[in-house]
């Protein structure tokens, strides 16, 4: 494992750890070269991938290692109604994959590696932190709960119920695709291949109809549980729990429950 342990490195600057990482790839020369898919590697990874002259597959939902040797890599195309299956030629062979894309191995306590400390290069790139933001809320990708809300809901005014019950299980919120095209809520809720693949303990669909889209974001997740007043909805098939009715009178039911 190679470390760079600098103050400098404290507050994330694109460029000056852009020059860090293309020294150090081009010293050990890897074949492969991966990111998380996070605002930080989202930003890092193209400027890395441009001064190696190297090939980058973004947002990637899966890899896979083939016989001979190269790596193929999954991500969603056309606004995620596709699967797009990349193979890089150049060497490294770089790409960000999407948070919990990927299973963690067991852990093997008979593995054995060196921490390898290099030089930090400090280059003065013009960059001056003015303040920092508050802080943001839980990331949908890595919560351990998720309420997702579907176009069973009637107007946006109605997510502040599926809000509270999501805060009364310390959940997150999420939507289906149509809510976020039509600005019910932010582009960073949305659950599904064109937005986050979620793997949580609890999913929750509230009003969620079920594309294939969404249910391959959803399929990892422990419990699903889908509410619909449609007994057809194609996230019933997959769901542990289907509860057929009116989300308006059984959510209401739900969190008063849980209150209790």
């Amino acid at each position: 494992m190679y470390v760079f342990d600098d103050d400098s490195l404290a507050t994330f600057d694109s460029l000056v750890h852009k020059l860090n990482l293309v020294s150090l790839l081009g010293e050990v020369k890897p074949a492969v070269v991966m990111f998380g898919a996070t605002f930080t590697g989202k930003a890092l990874a193209p400027r890395v991938a441009t001064a190696l002259e190297a090939g980058l597959t973004s947002n990637c939902t899966a890899v896979e290692l083939q016989k001979d040797g190269s790596l193929l890599q999954v991500r969603p195309a056309f606004t995620g109604n596709f699967l797009a299956h990349v193979k890089i030629r150049t060497v490294p062979a770089m790409v960000s994959v999407r948070y919990r894309a990927l299973e963690a191995r067991e852990k093997d306590e008979s593995r054995k590696g060196d921490v390898i400390k290099k030089e930090v290069h400090k280059v003065e790139s013009g960059v001056k932190v003015l303040g920092k933001g508050a802080a943001k809320a839980a990331s949908i990708a890595g919560a351990d709960v998720v309420v997702c809300a579907g176009r069973g809901l009637k107007k946006a005014e109605d997510f502040a119920l599926v809000e509270q019950l999501a805060s009364a299980l310390g959940g997150v919120v999420g939507a289906t695709r149509p809510l976020v095209d039509d600005g019910w809520i932010s582009k960073d809720h949305q659950v599904g291949f064109s937005g986050a693949i979620v793997k949580p303990k609890l999913y929750i669909g509230v009003g969620v109809s079920g594309s294939p889209q969404h249910l391959a974001g959803i399929r990892d997740s422990g419990t699903i549980v889908a509410i619909n007043s449609d007994p057809s909805v194609a996230l019933f098939r997959i769901a542990d729990y289907a509860v057929v009715g009116d989300l308006y009178e059984i959510v209401p039911q739900m969190i008063d429950l849980l209150k209790k």
